[in-house]
């Protein structure tokens, strides 16, 4: 067989999108509803998907971290960075992998907001 087993609707984009774009689309339905509920009391937060954490060689913890959150300091923007594939490594189904987005993101939101991470989003803690 020749050619894609697809058709796409819009010539210009594939139909079947890449693990990361799925990743980042998953990132983006959990930011969106807690940043807009928030929104007054965080300020100017920048949202962002890497692949993977850059470690220094001297790294010794037995651990990778999932996310990393940079204070905003004056003009500039508090920074929330998820990396997709230590969270991809630890999940196994699709499930898991949305409950640990959300876990991560409602912790980091958390420690930006001085609360619970059940103060945060209610849903916490009742992933899978």
């Amino acid at each position: 067989m020749r050619g894609p087993g697809v058709v796409p609707v819009d010539p210009r984009t594939p139909v079947l999108r890449t693990a990361r774009q799925r990743f980042d689309q998953l990132v983006l339905d959990v930011v969106t509803p807690l940043d807009e509920k928030w929104q007054r009391h965080l300020g100017l937060v920048e949202y962002a998907v890497e692949d993977t954490p850059m470690l220094p060689d001297d790294w010794g913890d037995e651990t990778v971290p999932l996310s990393s959150l940079v204070r905003g300091k004056g003009q500039e923007p508090t920074r929330l960075v998820i990396f997709r594939r230590p969270i991809e490594h630890r999940s196994t189904t699709r499930d898991e992998l949305e409950a640990l987005v959300h876990t991560v993101v409602v912790e980091q939101l958390a420690e930006l907001l001085n609360l619970t991470p059940g103060q945060v989003d209610e849903r916490y803690g009742d992933e899978p």
